[in-house]
């Protein structure tokens, strides 16, 4: 059960990354090895699933992972610059969403997560930005 709420910011650019070009450098960074380098750190899911319990948007933040975005990044360097505003304007994590080209930040609050998007308003960073609250309840049979 998740605890709490997580606002987010989600900065979002008119043009796309292919999916299938994202998984292709993906699998072109790790060719020779099999699959995603063993990092101890993102085989225990225990600390995420801890900060979502919790409701602690600060440990979700330093959690937030991504084995997509270098990749993505490669193919649209211009998204560097998204992620950098977002944690100038103190964002707790920033991350690709999927595939990209959608970032994501995490921030402390409603009012701190309509400031990161105003950021990446005020220097064109994106073409639309929006504000998300969740967890989402889901879907209701009434």
């Amino acid at each position: 059960m998740v605890r709490g709420e997580f606002f987010w910011a989600l900065a979002v650019t008119d043009e796309g990354l292919s999916t299938a070009r994202v998984f292709d450098a993906f699998d072109a960074a790790h060719a020779g090895g099999r699959g995603i380098p063993a990092d101890p750190a993102l085989a225990d899911d225990t600390p995420l699933m801890q900060a979502l319990r919790a409701g602690d948007p600060t440990a979700l933040g330093a959690l937030l992972h991504n084995d997509l975005q270098e990749p993505a990044l490669g193919l649209a360097p211009h998204l560097r610059e998204t992620i950098d505003v977002a944690r100038d304007a103190g964002a707790l994590g920033v991350m690709l969403s999927g595939s990209g080209p959608t970032v994501a930040a995490l921030a402390r609050s409603r009012q701190h997560a309509l400031a990161i998007a105003a950021s990446w308003t005020a220097v064109g960073a994106a073409d639309d930005v929006y504000t998300a609250v969740g967890p989402s309840p889901g879907a209701r049979i009434v």
